[in-house]
């Protein structure tokens, strides 16, 4: 059973790559099969592992910012940052990488994050001469950057996973660790660009459309700040604020409702879902403890995290990062229970080496990235980003575990 349960969990990645399915529909089909008929599970308690908290956050969080990205609160705001930089042109591409990071920061789930931000990314590069690879890569390293805010997704995933094994979570340093090793990399990206090629907008002022603000949108905006507050200021449950305020818009701004039910991400609230329903299973039959327990007879506690930082980072970049943080956070629960390593510094290592390869073609950034460029520089776009994704896949689980758990074991 244990082994059925591991072959199925490795075929369910692969399929989603192969197959155009969503991976939590397969992962969801997988546990129904695998509890019924595998280990005579009755179906609700195979469905009593069905995140409703994640699913409540994902579900707000998603209807709120597509409200935002409708009403041109999102385009405003944009707008008026980049405004603010006047003439300081070569600072562009890390204003998209600030405005970015501010929305995963706030709740956004990454791709939404890099769909609203990668269409201006990739209009400012043709403008100013900017390399549109260089852009596409700060929109995702911006995204990742604050996505590990405690009112995140991927920070509620962490924590709720943590605290399931009464471990504390540390959400504050899980935000920080991601935000500096994501800005350290995107400094690095950006230098080389900019020292590279020759900025051919230089001296002029940086400038999007106006965007004129109506009602709506400034309503929304308003909402934005009432959702950051109440999370942060009055820790609020992310899901439940975000919900409050899309029914006080409704009643404010009612013209704020209009097709934003569509924009709500139900693919991501399904693949999400699906993959944590099929780990909650794993670990009821016993396989999670299974691979613990082999993880352990690698024999050093370093050399183990290493291992699943480079397990998760080369996953991740053909799958999915959320579904995958689901699954990689449980097998470093023995290595964090034996006390030898620091919680915090381990967590984020193998969290970064997860979502750092997000700049990968086959993932949902990087083909975001790829489907903003024109038409015609498509093909070279997929082959740049395919080269920079190797690299990233090589060394970025390297330097996060040398940063993290390296260094913190001095």
């Amino acid at each position: 059973m244990i082994l059925l349960s591991i072959a199925i969990l490795v075929a369910i990645f692969a399929a989603a790559v192969w197959l155009p399915v969503n991976m939590g529909l397969i992962g969801l089909t997988a546990a129904l099969a695998l509890g019924v008929f595998g280990a005579g599970l009755p179906v609700k308690d195979i469905l009593a592992g069905f995140p409703a908290d994640l699913f409540l956050t994902l579900l707000g969080i998603t209807y709120l910012f597509g409200i935002a990205s409708r009403n041109g609160a999102i385009d405003w705001l944009v707008a008026r940052a980049a405004a603010l930089l006047g003439r300081h042109t070569a600072l562009v591409p890390l204003l998209v990488f600030m405005v970015a990071g501010t929305l995963t920061g706030l709740g956004a789930m990454g791709p939404a994050a890099v769909a609203i931000v990668a269409p201006v990314a990739m209009r400012l590069a043709r403008s100013h001469g900017f390399s549109p690879l260089m852009m596409g890569l700060l929109v995702v390293h911006g995204a990742q950057a604050g996505s590990f805010s405690p009112i995140s997704i991927y920070g509620g995933i962490t924590a709720k996973v943590l605290g399931q094994s009464g471990i504390a979570p540390d959400a504050q340093y899980l935000f920080l660790a991601s935000a500096a090793f994501n800005a350290a990399i995107a400094l690095l990206v950006w230098a080389f660009f900019i020292r590279r090629e020759a900025v051919a907008g230089a001296g002029h002022e940086s400038h999007l459309e106006p965007v004129e603000l109506d009602r709506n949108g400034a309503w929304t905006l308003a909402g934005l700040a009432t959702l950051a507050a109440g999370a942060l200021l009055f820790k609020i449950d992310i899901g439940f604020m975000a919900l409050l305020v899309i029914l006080a818009l409704a009643v404010v701004a009612p013209r704020t409702q209009d097709g934003a039910l569509k924009q709500v991400d139900w693919s991501t609230i399904l693949l999400i879902s699906g993959i944590v329903i099929y780990v909650s299973l794993l670990d009821r039959i016993g396989t999670l403890d299974a691979v613990s327990a082999m993880i352990e007879r690698v024999g050093s506690p370093m050399l183990a995290v290493l291992l699943l930082c480079y397990l998760a980072g080369v996953v991740s970049a053909f799958a999915s990062s959320t579904a995958l943080l689901g699954v990689i956070i449980p097998l470093s629960l023995p290595i964090l229970a034996a006390g030898q390593l620091p919680v915090m510094p381990v967590v984020a290592a193998i969290c970064i080496a997860n979502t750092i390869v997000d700049t990968s073609p086959f993932s949902t950034n990087g083909a975001l990235i790829v489907g903003n460029a024109p038409e015609d520089e498509r093909p070279a776009m997929l082959r740049k980003l395919l080269g920079y994704a190797a690299i990233i896949v090589g060394i970025g689980p390297l330097l996060a575990w040398a940063a993290f758990v390296g260094l913190g074991s001095l």
